[in-house]
């Protein structure tokens, strides 16, 4: 793995560049590779139509992750544009103090250093994590899967190029140009040139990569996203809230897998449920669901509520009452998202208060969980582990704080 090594040195070489270049030299980058990816656009489509054409066989859910239009190229230049011009982070003084002694203490943002990218049928991630990594001074190593291999080549070329155009080395965003596992068992044991690793795909993936691991790994192994309708929910709220986490694009992470009624009102919201789905949601109930679901719903097993579909199946249970509801989210949640749609008060903030995942909503689709609809611009992963960060991640997430102490001759006695 020769070529492997050399591409982590060069991406070590070329993070101590970045991160010593000025903020208008890394703004000028990002609306540079932004342009160059408008300029690249029929290469950039080609290539997106060839790797579709080899993958047909794919799941529908993983042909949508594939799958690159004009629309998502254009949302590609503006989500690399708004990070541009999110406020600077390298450089922020947090948490000044003065102590009896006299030393003046901070504690300064600074870049990570080298971030490793690893990923599935996904190339949108080979420009939001290039770009994240440029704003927040890192350098990065991109190892997409085969699935999209001539999507991401085109994409990182062009942010290539947009670096170059702006005087900075085209090694600070680098593709790894294989898609051997061997590849991935070799960069994740290069502690001493790669800083932070974060995976993004399936399960096994993420396992494979935490199992042989020596760089830190930010792990998010899967995403069962729950929905609970409290006995105060809006009736028509929460129907639309479910329809929107559930169909609007199922097979990503914050697709909600898992619907809980509170028995209340199970008895009217079920029907209605059913109505509100049918023909484009397999729904998967427990007893009390089957028995209200006029036999349109197939009975779930223990394996439902464990599961992530990434596909029009939802799993449906009815719970008695918030307590119930919490407990169910501990035993089969993932850390990732949970909603509770209630007009009540207090029990949205017990939900808020009680319910330690990565991101808690109230009244909202869990669609929302995504770093650029939670004000990132762009998000890198989601993180379920707490360690160093926990939901999404943006550009803040790929930095960390020295601290920088100022004195006048104090000693230490």
């Amino acid at each position: 793995m020769t070529t492997i090594l050399r591409i982590a040195e060069a991406a070590r070489a070329a993070s101590r560049i970045i991160a010593k270049a000025s903020v208008e030299q890394r703004t000028r980058a990002l609306h540079a590779i932004a342009d160059a990816l408008d300029h690249a656009r029929p290469a950039i489509l080609a290539a997106n139509a060839q790797d579709l054409a080899a993958s047909a066989e794919l799941a529908p859910a993983m042909l949508d992750r594939l799958r690159l239009d004009d629309g998502r190229l254009a949302s590609l230049g503006r989500a690399v544009r708004e990070i541009a011009a999110a406020p600077e982070i390298l450089g922020r003084v947090e948490k000044p103090e003065t102590r009896p002694n006299g030393l003046a203490i901070a504690r300064v943002r600074i870049p990570l250093g080298v971030i490793l990218m690893i990923y599935e049928a996904r190339p949108n991630v080979t420009i939001d994590a290039a770009a994240l990594c440029v704003k927040s001074g890192n350098a990065c190593i991109l190892r997409g899967g085969r699935e999209a291999i001539h999507s991401n080549r085109a994409l990182a070329e062009a942010a290539r190029a947009g670096l170059v155009a702006a005087g900075l080395p085209a090694d600070i965003i680098q593709l790894v140009p294989t898609t051997d596992r061997e590849a991935i068992a070799a960069l994740v044991k290069l502690d001493e040139l790669i800083d932070l690793c974060i995976p993004r795909g399936g399960e096994g993936l993420i396992r494979y990569v935490a199992e042989h691991a020596r760089v830190p790994v930010i792990k998010h192994y899967k995403g069962v996203c729950h929905v609970y309708v409290h006995a105060a929910a809006d009736p028509a709220t929460a129907l639309a809230i479910v329809e929107n986490a559930k169909v609007s694009r199922p097979g990503v992470c914050n697709a909600l897998e898992t619907l809980l009624i509170d028995r209340a009102i199970a008895d009217t919201f079920v029907p209605a449920l059913v109505t509100r789905l049918a023909g484009r949601v397999e729904l998967r109930g427990d007893d009390a669901v089957c028995r209200l679901g006029g036999g349109t719903i197939q009975p779930a097993t223990e394996a439902d509520w464990h599961a992530e579909y990434l596909a029009l199946i939802l799993a449906v249970r009815v719970v008695d009452g918030i307590g119930d509801a919490i407990t169910h989210i501990e035993r089969y949640g993932s850390s990732h998202t949970e909603s509770i749609v209630t007009t009540d008060a207090e029990s949205a903030e017990r939900f808020l208060r009680e319910v330690d995942s990565s991101t808690v909503m109230v009244n909202a689709s869990t669609r929302f969980a995504d770093g650029g609809e939670l004000g990132l611009g762009a998000e890198i992963g989601i993180s379920t582990t707490r360690l160093h960060a926990y939901g999404p991640m943006g550009a803040e997430g790929l930095t960390t704080t020295k601290f920088v102490v100022r004195g006048t001759g104090q000693i230490r006695s």
